[in-house]
């Protein structure tokens, strides 16, 4: 029987880097990682905190913005001198977009988007990425987005998501035969404390994010960290260079719309 994720099969590897670790996804990655048993480092944008850091367990809080090319280089020198060779790298740091029309969505913004989502995502990869070739082992998960592969008014966010994808894809032939595997995790609409806010708020509306979900719900942070830690670890040492969409299968009932909708519960009570 295959294992199962979370199973005792997921060792650490070394040093887990997280950028973006510091709230949403990312923060579900490092404690999906600290339980495991891995030694977790954490790399944010200054005032990315809204507590003392990332709690006790964390090995090490790194502030970064991880589009500058010299000071993430010098904070990945900074975490193998400290705590050791990094060999699972999670890439979460990202910006959201507001949904805008094209002609009024400006170019500092687009701009910003691609920097952080695209050139954030490949630079992360190629800085802790090379060393981990030198090295000959590692595994990088890179979070994309189920926008990266359908039409959406997110017209920074999305391109900048399906260049996530592409990086990934183009990394992971680069690298096969140096033991390092590259791969994405794409969630879909995730109940992040942002989301929750937005919701709250009045901005976001429940039944339309989950309306075209095959599952008919919106997806937990855990599990999108669950599926994050399969991928770095020994369960997946056959698979690179793939997406995991961790939707709650949106992308397989939103054609449904079209025919009225995905069924309802066909399970008898």
């Amino acid at each position: 029987m295959a294992p199962a994720f979370g199973a005792s099969i997921m060792k650490p590897v070394g040093i887990s880097v997280v950028t973006g670790g510091a709230s949403g996804i990312g923060a579900a990655c490092v404690q999906h990682l600290l339980k495991r048993g891995d030694q977790v480092v954490v790399v944010d944008m200054p005032g990315a905190w809204q507590s003392d850091k990332s709690g006790p367990q964390v090995a090490g809080n790194y502030e970064c913005d991880v589009t500058h090319d010299q000071a993430l280089r010098d904070v990945a020198v900074a975490i193998e001198k400290q705590h050791g060779p990094v060999t699972a790298l999670v890439n979460s740091a990202g910006i959201l977009q507001r949904r805008l029309p094209p002609d009024q969505l400006s170019m500092q913004e687009w701009d910003r988007v691609i920097a952080v989502d695209q050139r954030g995502t490949y630079l992360s990869c190629v800085v802790f990425g090379q060393a981990m070739v030198q090295r000959g082992r590692g595994a990088i998960v890179n979070i994309a987005s189920i926008t990266a592969t359908r039409s959406v008014p997110l017209h920074a966010y999305a391109p900048a998501k399906a260049a996530v994808l592409s990086i990934t894809q183009c990394l992971a032939g680069e690298w096969g035969r140096s033991g390092v595997r590259v791969n994405a995790v794409s969630p879909g609409y995730v109940l992040t404390a942002a989301l929750q806010a937005a919701i709250a708020r009045g901005d976001r509306n429940t039944d339309a994010m989950t309306s075209q979900a095959a599952m008919g719900r919106l997806v937990e942070v855990s599990e999108v960290a669950d599926a994050v830690g399969f991928l770095l670890s020994d369960a997946a040492r056959a698979i690179t260079g793939i997406n995991l969409p961790v939707d709650a299968g949106w992308l397989a009932g939103a054609s449904w719309m079209t025919y009225g909708g995905v069924p309802s519960s066909q399970a008898l009570t």
